[in-house]
C-alpha cells in the first residue's frame, strides 16, 4: 500500500475520531478533505477500501446538528442569512424546470448533486459557528489546494501542454475546472502571508509554490484572469484604503514584488504563449484557435427568445445545433456548451433563474459589507481585510467562472459558507449578545422594582390608618 493510501486512511479515521471527541466541525473538514483529495481518481484510490467518502462524512454532519440542533441554533440561526433563502430559491428552480427540461437525464443528475450540496452548506453553517473553526475550515481548503498543486506537478503536462487529470470530486478530469477551484486560495493566500507571524507565512509560502505551480501547469485563461481580478483587487484595497496598519502600503509593495518575482521564476513559454490568445478579434474569435467562445455566449440570447423559463441542464446542449453559426467557430457546433457560468444559468433557467443566482451572490457580499463596517468601528482591521481576502477570492472564482460552467461548483458555494460564517462570527453573534445586554440592563433596574413599590402600596396604606386612631 502507498504512503498516500495510507496517509489517507489514517486522516479519515482520525477526522471520524475527531467529530466524536473534538467536534462536529471536524465532519465538515473531513468533507472537505475528501473533496480535495478526490481518492476514487487518483492512482492510489485502488490501494483504499471503496467507501463513499463524501456520503459518510455527510451522514456524520447530519447527525452531528440532529444530536446539538438546539446549540448550535443558538449561534448560527439561518434566518439571520438572506443568502440561504436565495440558495433554496435557486434549488426551487431546478425542480420548477423538471416540467420543461429539454435534457430530463442531466438535469436529474446535477439536480440531484445540487440538492446534496445545499444541505451540506446549510449544515456546515451551524457547525462553523466560531472563529476558530471558521479558520480551520479555510485552511482545510489551501491545504487541500495545495496538495492538488503537488499532485499536479508529480504529474506533469500532457502532449498538449496541458494539466489533466488533478481535479476534485465535481471537476472531473478538466483542468480548466480545477484551476478555478484554485483561484481564491491565491488571495487568502496573500492575506495569511501579509498578516500570519513568520510560522504562517513558513506554511504559505510552501503552499503557495504548489498552487501557483498547479495554475501554471494547468495553462487556464480563466484561471489566469481569475487570479489576476481577485488578487489585484486585494492589493489595490491593501493600498488605497482608508482602513490601514503600519507599514501596510510597504507590505502590499513587497507583496506585489514577490508575486512578479515568483511568476516569472514559475512560468515558462508554453504558459505565456497560451496567455497570448486571450484577445479577441472583432469576430469574437480568440488567438489562432478560433473557438469563437463569445458567439457561444451571445447564442444563449437566441435561445431564451424560444424557451423564456429557460431549457434545464442540458438544454443548451441540446439545441445548440440549431442556434449557432457554423461559421463562427473552428469547432463543431452540436451539443456544445454556454462556456460561461453566466450564460449557463441563463440558458437553464431564464431571466429569472439569472436573477435568482445574482440575488444570492449580492446577498452574501451585502451582509459581507455591513460584517466590515461592524469590525471598523470595533478596531479590528486584521479581521476587516481577512473578510475583504474572502470577497476577492469569491471575486477571483467569479471572473475564471465567466469562462466555464460552474452555476453549482463546490468552491463557489464554499466562498459563500466562508462569507456567511464570517458575518456571523463577527458581526451576527455580536448584536445578539449586544441586544442581551440591553435586554438585561432595563429588567435590573427598573421593571423589576416597579412591582416591589405596588406590592408595599397596601402596607403603607394600614399603616397610615392605624396612626389615625
Amino acid at each position: 500500500m502507498s504512503k498516500f493510501a495510507i496517509f489517507f486512511i489514517l486522516l479519515y479515521a482520525g477526522g471520524l475520531l475527531a467529530v466524536l471527541a473534538y467536534n462536529g466541525a471536524a465532519a465538515f473538514f473531513l468533507y472537505q478533505i475528501v473533496y480535495m483529495m478526490n481518492p476514487e481518481d487518483r492512482w492510489w484510490g485502488s490501494e483504499i477500501p471503496a467507501l463513499r467518502y463524501s456520503f459518510i462524512t455527510s451522514i456524520m454532519m447530519l447527525l452531528t446538528l440532529a444530536f446539538k440542533y438546539q446549540e448550535y441554533s443558538k449561534l448560527s440561526p439561518w434566518r439571520q442569512q438572506p443568502v440561504f433563502r436565495w440558495m433554496l430559491v435557486f434549488l426551487l428552480l431546478h425542480y420548477i424546470a423538471y416540467f420543461y427540461a429539454l435534457d430530463p437525464i442531466a438535469h436529474d443528475r446535477f439536480t440531484g448533486y445540487f440538492w446534496r450540496l445545499v444541505v451540506v452548506m446549510f449544515v456546515a453553517y451551524k457547525l462553523l459557528n466560531t472563529e476558530k473553526l471558521l479558520n480551520i475550515a479555510i485552511w482545510m481548503y489551501l491545504l487541500g489546494a495545495s496538495y492538488v498543486g503537488y499532485y499536479g506537478h508529480s504529474m506533469g503536462r500532457d502532449n498538449r501542454g496541458r494539466l489533466s487529470g488533478i481535479g476534485m470530486i465535481d471537476t472531473s478530469g478538466d483542468s480548466n475546472l480545477a484551476a478555478a477551484a484554485l483561484v481564491p486560495a491565491v488571495v487568502i493566500l496573500i492575506y495569511y502571508a501579509w498578516q500570519g507571524n513568520w510560522k504562517t507565512r513558513a506554511l504559505v509560502f510552501i503552499c503557495s509554490a504548489f498552487v501557483v505551480n498547479v495554475l501554471v501547469l494547468a495553462n487556464s485563461r480563466g484561471a489566469f484572469l481569475g487570479v489576476l481580478a481577485g488578487a489585484s483587487l486585494f492589493v489595490c484595497f491593501m493600498l488605497f484604503s482608508r482602513v490601514q496598519k503600519a507599514r501596510q502600503r510597504l507590505t502590499a509593495a513587497a507583496i506585489v514584488v514577490a508575486g512578479l518575482a515568483g511568476a516569472v521564476s514559475l512560468t515558462d513559454d508554453t504558459f505565456w504563449q497560451r496567455m497570448g490568445t486571450l484577445q479577441a478579434d472583432e469576430q469574437g474569435q480568440r488567438g489562432a484557435d478560433g473557438r469563437g467562445r463569445i458567439h457561444f455566449w451571445f447564442g444563449t440570447f437566441d435561445m431564451i427568445k424560444d424557451y423564456p423559463m429557460g431549457m434545464g441542464i442540458g438544454g443548451y446542449t441540446v439545441v445548440s445545433g440549431a442556434y449557432l453559426d457554423r461559421s463562427k467557430t473552428n469547432y463543431s457546433i452540436e451539443r456544445r456548451v454556454p462556456h460561461s457560468t453566466w450564460f449557463q444559468v441563463l440558458g437553464d433557467f431564464g431571466w429569472l433563474g439569472l436573477a435568482v443566482f445574482v440575488g444570492m451572490l449580492v446577498s452574501v457580499f451585502r451582509i459581507s459589507h455591513k460584517a466590515k463596517q461592524f469590525v471598523i468601528k470595533q478596531g479590528r482591521p486584521e479581521i476587516y481585510h481577512k473578510i475583504l481576502a474572502l470577497e476577492c477570492g469569491l471575486i477571483g472564482f467569479l471572473a475564471a467562472a465567466s469562462f466555464i460552467d460552474r452555476a453549482r461548483a463546490e468552491i463557489l458555494f464554499w466562498m459563500i459558507l466562508f462569507l456567511a460564517s464570517s458575518a456571523n462570527v463577527y458581526y451576527l453573534q455580536h448584536l445578539a449578545r449586544e441586544k442581551l445586554t440591553q435586554a438585561d440592563k432595563p429588567s435590573g433596574s427598573g421593571r423589576m422594582k416597579q412591582p416591589q413599590r405596588r406590592a408595599l402600596l397596601p402596607e403603607l396604606q394600614q399603616n397610615a390608618k392605624t396612626i389615625k386612631e
